[in-house]
């Protein structure tokens, strides 16, 4: 049986410091409000939206930071709004900036597999967003200052998702989330806690695609037995 799941990750068919999210909040003044989105230094506290509709309209309008020049579309996430796993990605690339989806690329194809192999489903399971909205020219690595514009938005999906797990895909989303600076192989598969929730850091997608070996201890290998740690862990969250 694992090694029938196990082939669903072939490629070939690719902290501390935080804002507190659940701490009650004082929504902003409807001028503030209204400002969100084309002024960097008013603050996404936690309350600010209402719903994920309204946070997905002022992305979609967002230009706190320079990547706002360069992007086709804003991606802002895709799943389930009450999923009981959030994912984190770095940010958009090339296809996600296309098509205005988070992990629709190679690297999400994999991923799709990675969730099918514990039989999570991506429109009820999951919901998956990244730490910036718009995509870096030539994927860079965010910069600190517009992992700071974006943050805020970042936190309020998590409060109004509410999951119960947050998987961290890759160093990059490891560090703006929980201000762990660690190298993903170092700490990837472990549980952390932040403000209250589990979360893992997890081998990103794009890494498993340049790794492609399935042998004991490879990164696939070691990504097979996350995932099942993960899927035991929501299940026994869910029957509690």
């Amino acid at each position: 049986m694992a090694d029938e799941q196990f082939s669903l990750f072939t490629a070939g068919s690719g902290a501390p410091g935080a804002t507190d999210i659940s701490a009650g909040a004082t929504s902003p003044s409807a001028a503030n409000f209204d400002a969100i989105p084309t002024d960097a230094s008013i603050p996404i506290v936690p309350g600010t939206y209402d719903n994920l509709a309204d946070l997905g309209t002022h992305c979609r309008g967002c230009v706190r930071c320079g990547l706002a020049e360069t992007r086709t579309h804003v991606v802002v996430s895709r799943g389930s709004p009450t999923a009981p796993v959030l994912i984190i990605g770095e940010g958009p690339g090339q296809q996600e900036d296309e098509q205005g989806l988070p992990f629709v690329g190679k690297s999400g194809q994999l991923l799709e597999k990675i969730l099918a192999s514990v039989r999570f489903d991506t429109e009820k399971d999951v919901y998956i967003c990244n730490i910036v909205k718009c995509r870096p020219p030539e994927n860079r690595v965010p910069t600190t200052a517009e992992v700071t514009a974006c943050k805020g938005y970042l936190l309020e999906q998590i409060r109004l998702v509410d999951p119960k797990i947050i998987l961290l895909t890759g160093a990059t989303a490891l560090k703006a989330l929980l201000g762990v600076k660690s190298g993903i192989s170092k700490v990837r598969g472990q549980w952390m806690e932040w403000e209250g929730r589990l979360c893992m850091p997890i081998f990103h997608p794009a890494y498993l695609l340049r790794n492609p070996s399935r042998d004991k201890g490879s990164p696939k290998w070691l990504m097979w037995q996350d995932i099942q740690a993960v899927k035991a862990k929501v299940e026994e969250l869910t029957s509690s």
